[in-house]
């Protein structure tokens, strides 16, 4: 089916005369409306035409926070129901100018954090697909979209991309800039892209880094390319670590024999496979990172609870009522913390291309009251840390995912080790059946 095609395989397509962008974008769009009853838009565009731009013809997915100023952008929120924004974000005019067409807003969770919207994961109906970028994750998943934007604050690209079966990928905290994008926790917040390849999301992401002096944390990663031909350059076997971490406990007997088995596969591939344990001062990072995101948060949302607390959920106001108790000296400190152990990542992973660890406790839980557990993405979070879902397994009728971490700002070396993984995985790339 033509909307099965990824990012750069419809880009080939395009240029060798195997499919029009017009046709790609006809099916993507009748792929929406097909799986309506995923319910992954909030808003879905008219009949689209291509643009002008080296992708035209490429439709995207645009997570619900992400401003678009011509289709409303609702944070997930009642409050911003009827909000249609002056400007797009920075990515969302990037990618206009590129050529691509925003095929419409994908479904978030409540202002990016708890409180759920009706996606169901595209694999099983009754199943969560993940949160925040829910929408995103089941539309790439689905066959709608060969890209779709999320954003990541705990582990809202990676885990449910590990729960859709796709790939996610969280760049270098800074890598893309943020304006126009509602924040969570502005020092926590990434902007995360979901593909079908790791290929495909090293093109994007070649396309996407940027900086903009109006987004305090932007730090632009090396420039590097990622050509429709070669693809992403290959490596040789990579070293990798893999990491065992303090929560490891909650995690289910399926996804730990994932990690075992894929182990095995890439040291029998060449790899240099070996296990590491973090220091025990990385042990703070999931408790620096509620402090962070709480004070944050409370900062930032503390007076729309006031101000309208019949349209805001229980769960954001619980988030703001913690960050206010909180102390300055408690957060200030956890920034510190942060910063440091992002410098100490470098050092911990000498000897290493990648950490090889868990996207997500398990697959999908049932019911779509939560969207899961996100602990085994916060550290790397908190770090600002290059990560990558990259779909591995099954159980139950449920795609199972790895989590690959890199060094800072070593995006383009942790996309390479992936996907020399991928490689070797050799898993085809399904679809669920509509």
């Amino acid at each position: 089916m033509l909307n099965h095609l990824g990012l750069v395989d419809a880009l080939r397509a395009f240029r060798d005369g195997h499919a029009s962008p017009g046709d790609y974008l006809a099916a993507c769009h009748e792929a929406a409306r097909a799986h309506a009853d995923m319910a992954a838009f909030t808003y879905l565009a008219p009949e689209l035409s291509p643009a002008d731009g080296p992708w035209a013809g490429i439709p995207v997915g645009v997570k619900d926070i992400i401003a678009t100023a011509d289709m409303p952008t609702t944070n997930g929120s009642p409050v911003y129901a009827d909000h249609v924004p002056a400007a797009d974000a920075w990515i969302v005019a990037r990618l206009r100018a590129l050529g691509a067409s925003v095929l419409g807003k994908t479904v978030s969770t409540e202002f990016a954090w708890r409180h759920p919207g009706p996606t169901h994961n595209p694999w099983a109906r009754g199943h969560t697909p993940g949160g925040s970028s829910s929408g995103s994750a089941a539309a790439v998943a689905a066959g709608i979209v060969p890209l779709a934007l999320g954003t990541q604050t705990f582990g809202s690209v990676i885990r449910p991309a590990a729960y859709c079966g796709v790939v996610g990928f969280k760049p270098s905290y800074g890598a893309i800039p943020r304006l126009g994008v509602h924040p969570l926790a502005p020092s926590l917040d990434h902007v995360g892209l979901f593909t079908r390849s790791v290929t495909d999301a090293a093109f994007a992401l070649v396309h996407l880094i940027g900086r903009d002096d109006a987004d305090p944390h932007g730090r632009p990663l090396p420039g590097f390319s990622v050509d429709l031909d070669a693809r992403l350059a290959a490596r040789d076997a990579p070293r990798l670590a893999v990491v065992r971490t303090a929560i490891w406990d909650r995690a289910e007997p399926e996804q730990r024999a994932l990690l075992d088995s894929a182990a095995a596969a890439f040291r029998a591939a060449g790899a240099g496979v070996s296990d590491l344990e973090l220091p025990a001062s990385f042990e703070v990072l999931w408790d620096c990172a509620r402090t962070i995101l709480a004070v944050e948060a409370s900062a930032r949302f503390g007076s729309l609870v006031e101000r309208c607390p019949d349209r805001t959920s229980q769960p954001l106001k619980d988030l703001v009522a913690e960050g206010a108790r909180i102390s300055a000296v408690a957060y200030v400190d956890a920034l510190r913390r942060q910063i440091e152990l992002r410098t100490d990542l470098d050092a911990v992973l000498t000897g290493h291309d990648a950490i090889l660890t868990l996207p997500a406790s398990g697959p999908a839980p049932e019911g779509l009251a939560s969207t899961g557990d996100p602990a085994f993405c916060v550290p790397w979070t908190c770090l600002g840390a290059p990560a990558v879902a990259l779909p591995a397994g099954a159980s139950r009728g449920l795609p199972l995912g790895l989590q690959l971490v890199g060094a800072y700002r070593n995006d383009l070396a942790l996309l390479r080790t992936v996907g020399w993984c991928e490689t070797v995985l050799a898993r085809p790339i399904t679809f669920p059946a509509v």
